[in-house]
């Protein structure tokens, strides 16, 4: 939702704001363009959940890369030429360079440390479906709250965005019945602390992706670029668990999530996110331990719902079911 060159520009416009006046500026920008998203969104999955999982990249991806610019840059200096607008941008690159951008600031932190960004998002989501619930449809609308390692952070964030949503519907005067705040669990402290996150959220989305990277210590582009297909072939790994989840590693955390989050919230709403959901073998572990719902790539979905299909005949039925991501 944030590609394209007019989405790239006003994102860095918000990047190089020095005033609050700037930064606002450019979320003006950007609302419009969302809410024209969900507005399409909420229309074709009149009458089904829809779960936004809020902007998760860490900032400096919507930058120039930095070799390449402080190239352009000593090029530009070498030639006498007027670098003065790189060189501010190179100041901003190094800024929000990071050793390891999937570790750093993204998800829930960059709502924190930006809390306009998330703000907007939020008024786009619900504007869109206030109109949809006055166009006579029926959104049902599921916030998502990328990256959270503390109750806390999504507390925090709960409190900050809710009076947005409930503003907007005051406004409207719209009342959104399904209406729901969640999370993803991505990072081991989640999953063990899941009774303290229930407490404030309605649903749980397993992203196994990264849940797996931060388990297992591996980057999946440079595990499976280097050792990954030694190890498979030597049988220090029985498969690869970025294709097939790790059951006694990421599994067990996912179990561990479960039974607490339950422990807090009989009723929370649980789920997988990721090439996972479309693997027989991960779509039956997650059958077995109780999760809604799995959530993969469309092409995946035929394959995630015959393997759902096969978990309750096998398994018995826990209501799950399949959906596009």
């Amino acid at each position: 939702m944030f590609l394209g060159e007019e989405r790239v520009d006003a994102v860095r416009q918000m990047i190089f704001a020095e005033t609050d006046a700037e930064e606002e500026a450019a979320y003006q920008r950007l609302l419009p363009l969302q809410r024209g998203d969900f507005d399409g969104i909420f229309k074709a999955m009149d009458g089904l959940p829809v779960t936004v999982r809020l902007l998760d990249p860490p900032l400096h991806e919507f930058l120039p890369d930095l070799t390449t610019l402080s190239v352009e840059v000593a090029l530009g200096q070498e030639r006498g030429e007027d670098v003065g607008e790189k060189e501010r941008e190179l100041a901003k690159v190094r800024q929000l360079h990071e050793t390891n951008p999937m570790l750093g600031l993204r998800g829930v932190r960059l709502g924190i440390l930006r809390p306009g960004l998330y703000a907007m998002q939020v008024r786009a989501i619900v504007e869109a479906a206030c109109e949809a619930k006055k166009a006579g449809g029926d959104p049902k609308v599921e916030i998502m709250i990328p990256l959270v390692a503390t109750a806390p952070e999504l507390r925090q964030m709960r409190d900050e965005l809710e009076p947005v949503a409930n503003e907007i519907q005051a406004r409207e005067n719209v009342s959104l019945e399904h209406l729901e705040w969640g999370t993803m669990i991505e990072l081991p402290r989640a999953a063990v602390t899941a009774g303290d996150i229930a407490t404030t959220a309605d649903f749980f989305s397993f992203g196994t992706n990264d849940l797996t990277q931060t388990t297992l210590g591996m980057s999946r582009d440079d595990a499976e670029g280097k050792f990954l297909t030694y190890y498979l072939e030597e049988g220090v790994l029985e498969s690869n668990p970025f294709e097939t989840l790790d059951q006694d590693g990421v599994g067990d955390l996912m179990r561990i999530a479960v039974e607490r989050g339950r422990s807090t919230r009989p009723d929370v709403k649980l789920g997988i996110c990721g090439e996972h959901g479309g693997d027989p073998r991960s779509v039956e572990f997650c059958h077995q331990v109780g999760l809604n719902y799995v959530s993969c790539s469309p092409f995946r979905v035929p394959i995630a719902r015959l393997a759902a299909a096969h978990a309750a005949i096998k398994h018995g039925s826990n209501n799950g079911r399949a959906k596009k991501k």
